[in-house]
């Protein structure tokens, strides 16, 4: 997509800063403690064209560029993390197919998508398959012009109110995507919701295990029709990059509200007489906060642009990945050491931080296969560019 107007873009981050900054931060632990799903902002964000921020305006999106909808991102997730995972699987889907889905799919599938009306779910991990993507079993086998899907996926964000889900599955050519439709809820023609995983943090939006029983999808479903079929690992992992990103972005968002939290209580707390920010332990734990929340948002921008140039960019959106979701556990560890015993409380935000953190260091591929990705690129790229 071409690049956004830097007014538009600075425009419309600025819009949703102060949208955060009135509505969400004063309720946000509220929403969170109950692990209550957020419908009135959801409602916002599809006011606000969020969930066609990739969608081409053909389609009705908006059409951002990488970097506006990483700053965006960002926004969000400094006010609470879980609005962005709500958008982050939406995105995945809908960037699949507008890159690889045939001009009927395209047609057929953004424009609702780019409202919102209809939100999407990207759904590859099963429970004896996650980082081992050629583990899948989920089945899909022909039958006419159907196909009928069997297995069980595992980790599948907004599962049950996607309306759209982008499915990994086993077909004879190979690993194919296929392009899901149903209806929002626990249960529909064959697919259901065998379980809702109650986890640490990321509260407000379900994480669900799903069963797949014999669910008929037309062949038209197949993501790139023909073409498609065996290519779906190609075209996940490609889509991935983008997931990294917003992972990458949203752990900035975290770190830095980390971080200002850490700033307004060092001016607030006083201890042998002076605000603790005259104490060298507590300007040294600043100064590397700031150093380290900074050179994640240039690792955010450089992945940014490497995508939008539509260029490979595994190696770039795995260090920006790896290095800021590293920083914001770093980050909100330090804000809790900061507050002392009321960080560990609920009265601050912090302890909120310190349980959405360890998500980002996990989603969209553990930084253990970051480090993988990274590495296998880097040497890939040093063996392409030294050939003789």
């Amino acid at each position: 997509m071409p690049a956004t107007d830097p007014e538009l873009a600075d425009e419309l981050v600025s819009t949703i800063r102060d949208w955060v900054a009135k509505e969400v931060i004063p309720k946000a632990s509220e929403y969170e403690h109950a692990d209550e799903y957020p419908a009135p902002w959801v409602e916002q964000m599809k006011a606000f064209g969020l969930f066609g921020a990739r969608i081409d305006p053909d389609y009705g999106g908006l059409g951002l560029d990488t970097l506006t909808y990483a700053r965006l991102m960002e926004e969000l997730s400094y006010g609470w993390m879980s609005l962005a995972g709500v958008l982050n699987t939406h995105t995945i889907a809908a960037n699949l197919i507008t890159r690889f889905g045939t001009d009927d799919q395209r047609a057929r599938w953004l424009p609702d998508m780019a409202t919102g009306e209809r939100r999407g779910a990207f759904s590859l991990s099963e429970p004896d398959a996650g980082s081992d993507t050629q583990a899948i079993r989920c089945k899909a086998e022909r039958d006419g012009e159907e196909y009928r899907i069997n297995g069980t996926k595992m980790w599948v964000t907004n599962g049950e109110r996607a309306a759209i889900v982008a499915l990994a599955a086993k077909t004879t050519e190979g690993i194919t995507c296929f392009i899901v439709e149903k209806e929002p809820g626990p249960a529909f023609g064959g697919i259901a919701t065998s379980r809702r995983i109650d986890k640490l943090g990321y509260k407000g939006l379900e994480t669900v295990e799903m069963t797949y029983v014999d669910h008929r999808v037309p062949a038209a479903s197949v993501l790139g029709g023909d073409e498609g079929l065996g290519h779906g690992l190609h075209y996940i992992l490609g889509s991935l990059e983008l997931g990294r990103i917003n992972i990458a972005a949203r752990a900035v968002g975290v770190a830095r509200a980390a971080f200002d939290a850490s700033m307004k209580y060092v001016h607030q707390r006083e201890t042998f007489g002076v605000p603790i920010h005259h104490h060298q332990a507590i300007q040294f734990k600043l100064a590397d906060m700031a150093t380290k929340l900074e050179a994640s948002r240039l690792l955010v921008r450089s992945a940014a642009e490497k995508f939008e140039a539509g260029e490979r960019a595994d190696v770039e959106a795995g260090m920006a990945k790896l290095f800021c979701s590293e920083t914001a556990l770093e980050l909100a560890t330090e804000a809790m050491r900061i507050h002392g015993g009321y960080g560990y409380t609920k009265e601050f935000p912090v302890e909120r931080y310190f349980r959405d953190a360890p998500l980002m260091i996990i989603g969209e591929g553990t930084n253990e296969i970051q480090r993988i990705v990274i590495a296998r690129g880097l040497l890939k790229r040093w063996t392409e560019s030294n050939a003789t």
